[in-house]
C-alpha cells in the first residue's frame, strides 16, 4: 500500500463530471489497482476513489519552452468502464510504501461459536429442562451444535445461529433425519439464534421446530450451570 499526503486537485469524468480544487488530502494507492483520495473530515468515507481493476499512470508535468520539470505530478487513473480520475499533485508532504498481511477475515463479538460455548454451560436458557449431552454431536453429514437430554430423557438437537434463515431450519432438518434412527427414536429440534427471519420461524413451525431468541449481552450475564471449584 502506498500511502501520500500531497496538496493536489482532483478531476473525475465519467457517469458526471467532479472537481476538487487543490487541498491537502491523503491519497491511497492499494495493492488491488484501487486509489482513494481521502480528507481529515467525513468519517471513513472516500472523497473519491476509483475502484480495481483500473489503471494508474504517474507522469511529471513540465513547462516553459526548455521543458523544466516543475516538480508536479499527474496521476491518471483509468477503470475498465473508461471512466478517469485525474490527480494533479503540487506539494508532496509524505510519501510511503508499506506491505500488509493478508486479512485474515473479521472476527466478530458473538459469533456462532462464541454462542454454541455460552448455550452449552447455560442450556437452561433454551429450555429450563435439557442438560448437555455434548457439544458438536457428529452426524454423517456435520455435527449439530449441541445434543442434549429433556426432563423425561429424550434427546434434543439444538442448532445456534447468530441470524437464523431459512438455511438454518433446513440444516437442522437434515441433522433430525440423521439422529433420530441412529439414536433410536423421536428427536426433537430447537433453533436458536439472536435474530429470526420471518420465513425461518414460519417454516420451522410447519417442522415442528422451536424456536428460541436470545439476547447475547444478557447470556453473558448468566451464571453457567457448570459447578466450579473457584
Amino acid at each position: 500500500m502506498r500511502l501520500v499526503i500531497a496538496r493536489c486537485s482532483v478531476d473525475y469524468a465519467g457517469r458526471l463530471s467532479t472537481h476538487l480544487p487543490p487541498a491537502v488530502r491523503l491519497l491511497i494507492v492499494k495493492a488491488d489497482g484501487s486509489v482513494l483520495v481521502h480528507t481529515d473530515d467525513g468519517g471513513y468515507k472516500p472523497l473519491n476513489w476509483m475502484s480495481a481493476p483500473c489503471t494508474m499512470v504517474e507522469e511529471p508535468v513540465a513547462e516553459g519552452a526548455d521543458g523544466e520539470d516543475t516538480g508536479w505530478r499527474v496521476w491518471r487513473i483509468t477503470n475498465r468502464g473508461g471512466e478517469t480520475m485525474t490527480i494533479t499533485v503540487s506539494e508532496v508532504l509524505h510519501d510511503s510504501a508499506h506491505h500488509l498481511d493478508p486479512g485474515p477475515g473479521l472476527v466478530k463479538d458473538g459469533v456462532e461459536k462464541q454462542l454454541q460455548a455460552l448455550l452449552s454451560e447455560r442450556c437452561h436458557v433454551v429450555r429450563p429442562d435439557l442438560q448437555l449431552v455434548r457439544r458438536e454431536y457428529p452426524t454423517d453429514i456435520g455435527p449439530v451444535d449441541l445434543l442434549c437430554r429433556d426432563g423425561d430423557g429424550g434427546y434434543v438437537a439444538v442448532e445456534i445461529k447468530r441470524r437464523a434463515e431459512i438455511d438454518g431450519v433446513e440444516q437442522l432438518t437434515r441433522y433430525l433425519s440423521r439422529l433420530r434412527p441412529a439414536l433410536g427414536g423421536n428427536v426433537e429440534g430447537i433453533l436458536v439464534a439472536l435474530d429470526f427471519k420471518p420465513q425461518a420461524r414460519v417454516l420451522a413451525a410447519e417442522r415442528s421446530i422451536a424456536c428460541v431468541q436470545v439476547d447475547y449481552d444478557e447470556l453473558r450475564g448468566v451464571e453457567s450451570a457448570f459447578l466450579r471449584l473457584f
